[in-house]
């Protein structure tokens, strides 16, 4: 089987589109300090109703082929891509060099989590 099979790339797809919706609902009301609490709440809540319809999917088909583990460094990883787009194109916020050190440093630690012992069975 491919390494970039169906097993392999939906999870990712179906992340991304959870992250997309669940960024909207925690962040997207920040626009909005005039409405109230609690309305922004119910709507940020039905918002995140719709991104389980994409995170459950993705877990459930992403364990097949990636530990939790594996599928819980996806999720933090494309959680800082989207927030970043978002962060630019929706709040409006820079993103400076700090910003892109810090998500590199953080993007190269979540890689450790995809290190595969080496061929001749020594530990990585």
């Amino acid at each position: 089987m491919p390494a970039l099979s169906w097993p392999h790339i939906t999870p990712i797809l179906l992340l991304v589109g959870s992250n997309i919706f669940m960024t909207l609902a925690w962040y997207g009301h920040l626009r909005f300090k005039a409405a109230p609490l609690l309305l922004v709440v119910f709507i940020s809540w039905g918002i995140a109703l719709i991104e389980y319809f994409f995170v459950i999917p993705a877990n459930r088909i992403g364990y097949q082929v990636y530990s939790g583990a594996e599928l819980k460094t996806l999720q933090e990883v494309i959680t800082l891509s989207v927030f970043v787009v978002f962060a630019a194109l929706y709040l409006k916020e820079p993103v400076t060099v700090r910003h892109l050190i810090g998500f590199a440093l953080i993007a190269a630690g979540a890689a450790v989590i995809f290190l595969r012992p080496a061929a001749d069975g020594a530990a990585a």
